[in-house]
């Protein structure tokens, strides 16, 4: 059995599209603004935003208040008919982003008995990036007496035959089209096709012939069995997973080997497509003894290493980090830097844009580290080689190209 699979998708009926898709919770996280805008350009018109928490609203007063709410709101779709179900189906997306290229993924679930997001896992679908379980529970007190989930978990494979999702692009123009829309704030457009019946099989068909070929990709690492790799969105199918581990937990000897909750909905996206972007995430340091720093720095660095760009005021540099300590810069600069803070005091922060990084830097006390872009090829084997990547290693896109909830499934 594949680990990613069609589902029994909910899809919105006879409401206004444009007000129902908003874009995933965990963007704009310090921009109230940003969601007090989306609400009110829904009002009260059906909208996943009536489903969701955002998290820049977490830990408010009525949080309680506002997760009871939103599971009511979900059991009132479910029961007015609001949502329709697609049996056993996949959607096929196509997602044209902010300078006009398009994004084409696949909307499916995946198998949480395959996927485990601790550091060093075996297991067939892995997370990029360090789980920080402090984020679990609040996400966990919106899931668990939820009906239905909606996903904004982008998943990654390492597809550079490019086999599994492009074919359905060629055929698209026969399947029927489930929705064509423009995203609100700025969103960019979202087209989705139904993919069922023989299609869907095809689509199996393929995947499983691609899933006997991953170990052979990367035959120089060990544990080079990873099928799918989470790009964005890891902390929500960790608390997906952790929900699903608490209900078994909580009825021992109970076959639930065909509960909904074992599965979780995504979009499948291939790392290969030239839509897919990966941006460095910069790092800035903060009230720390610069000369100290770069002089205990030195200890990573090797020759021929990794070059990683530094400004510290009106100094600039290279330092070269020693490949042979991971198989990125970032692996090799963030557990140093961990350490280091963590011995030396100081504060670290993590930022997309050079300019802003250098602009930091002219503060006393301060200092930048302008990390090169992470090549597509590279994220599976430091996956591989290194358990998880160090947090805030890479970022897909913009925060307004990230995933707007359309799909849903049940999860109880």
């Amino acid at each position: 059995m594949n680990v990613f699979r069609s589902a029994d998708i909910l899809l919105p009926q006879d409401v206004e599209l444009e007000r129902w898709a908003v874009i995933a919770c965990d963007q704009f996280t310090s921009d109230t603004g940003y969601w007090r805008r989306v609400r009110q350009t829904v009002g009260d018109a059906p909208s996943t935003v009536h489903m969701i928490l955002p998290e820049a609203e977490l830990g408010s007063q009525d949080e309680a208040a506002t997760v009871k709410k939103i599971n009511e709101t979900m059991d009132r779709y479910l029961t007015e008919g609001i949502l329709r179900t697609y049996p056993d189906a996949y959607v096929y997306v196509e997602r044209t982003l902010l300078d006009g290229s398009v994004r084409p993924g696949l909307v499916g679930m995946v198998d949480l008995e395959h996927y485990d997001p601790m550091p060093g896992s075996d297991s067939l679908i892995r997370a990029t990036e360090k789980t920080v379980m402090e984020r679990i529970p609040p996400r966990q007190r919106v899931r668990k007496d939820a009906s239905v989930e909606l996903p904004h978990v982008l998943m990654l494979c390492d597809d550079d035959s490019k086999t599994l999702i492009e074919p359905i692009a060629q055929m698209r123009d026969r399947l029927p089209l489930l929705y064509d829309l423009d995203l609100m704030e700025e969103g960019g457009r979202i087209r989705g096709w139904l993919l069922q019946g023989e299609d869907a099989k095809a689509f199996d068909a393929r995947l499983e012939a691609y899933s006997r070929t991953v170990a052979e990709k990367y035959p120089d690492l060990q544990g080079a069995e990873v099928l799918l790799a989470v790009g964005d969105g890891n902390h929500s199918l960790a608390t997906a997973k952790s929900c699903y581990e608490a209900l078994k937990a909580a009825q021992p000897g109970v076959d639930l080997s065909a509960h909904p909750a074992r599965w979780s909905l995504v979009e499948l996206e291939n790392i290969h497509d030239p839509s897919l972007v990966f941006e460095p995430i910069h790092r800035i340091l903060l009230d720390v003894d610069g000369q100290k720093l770069f002089e205990d720095l030195k200890q990573i660095c090797g020759e021929g290493g990794y070059p990683v760009e530094w400004i510290m005021g009106e100094q600039t540099g290279t330092v070269y980090l020693d490949r042979a300590k991971g198989e990125l810069a970032v692996a090799v600069l963030q557990p140093f830097l961990d350490n280091w803070l963590r011995e030396n005091g100081g504060q670290i922060d993590y930022i997309h844009g050079d300019d802003e990084v250098r602009q930091l830097a002219q503060s006393t006390g301060a200092a930048g580290f302008l990390l090169p872009p992470m090549e597509k090829h590279q994220l599976f084997r430091g996956v591989i080689s290194g358990g998880s990547l160090p947090r805030k290693t890479f970022s897909m896109g913009h925060a307004r190209e990230k995933r707007y909830y359309m799909e849903g499934r049940k999860i109880r």
